[in-house]
């Protein structure tokens, strides 16, 4: 009995040293496993560019430059267009007007009617102008103002240059007419403008005041 007791118990010992060296015991296998970490790193490519990809990449860099290049050319030039502004139209506030020598012939009168420009910049006049008959006593006189059938052009004026447009009028009174009234003044109307100037003007105009006008051209004289 005791030997058999004494083996059992041997063997029952023996088990548990093989147990324990497992390491598999309850407390171990309930115990989560340890977390790892892994670290993230960033490999560099140690692959050199082909000759294709470096092909490719000098024709964008040469294109890119080309067209760059272009692109600064054409805003320059459109910063240059931008900055010299160009000639605008003459207003009343800066021209001064006059009514040249008037040359008789055969009941006709021909005369200059000349616009100056006095601004200190560069403008230009296009077309006919408007125009008003006034007696001595300051009362305004029938006046028909008809254009001749002269195709008009611009005219540039620097600052002191003049036009002129070329009036004529008849003194030979015409249809139910016996004498015509005489102007001391003519009130004219630049091209455009609604402002006016008043010059001396002494003319007897018959025909209803029918005073014919070329549009302005260049210089001062007919």
């Amino acid at each position: 009995m005791t030997n058999t007791t004494l083996t059992a118990g041997a063997a029952v010992l023996a088990l548990l040293a093989a147990g324990c060296g497992t390491g598999t015991t309850p407390s171990a296998a309930s115990a989560p496993p340890a977390r790892t970490t892994t670290a993230h790193t960033t490999t560099a490519q140690t692959t050199a560019p082909s000759a294709a990809d470096t092909g490719r990449a000098t024709a964008a860099d040469a294109a890119s430059a080309r067209y760059g290049a272009a692109a600064r050319t054409t805003a320059a030039r459109t910063t240059a267009t931008g900055t010299s502004a160009a000639p605008q139209r003459c207003r009343t506030t800066g021209l001064r007007a006059r009514v040249g020598r008037q040359d008789p012939g055969a009941g006709n009168r021909y005369a200059p009617l000349v616009l100056t420009n006095t601004s200190g910049k560069t403008c230009w006049v296009y077309g006919f102008v408007g125009l008003v008959l006034i007696d001595g006593r300051g009362d305004v006189l029938r006046t028909r103002t008809r254009r001749e059938s002269v195709t008009p052009h611009r005219v540039t004026l620097r600052p002191g240059a003049s036009a002129h447009a070329r009036l004529h009028w008849t003194v030979v009174p015409s249809g139910h007419e016996t004498r015509c009234p005489a102007s001391a003044r003519l009130m004219i109307i630049p091209p455009d403008e609604v402002a006016h100037l008043e010059v001396p003007f002494s003319a007897t105009v018959c025909d209803d005041g029918r005073i014919d006008a070329r549009p302005m051209a260049p210089g001062a004289g007919l």
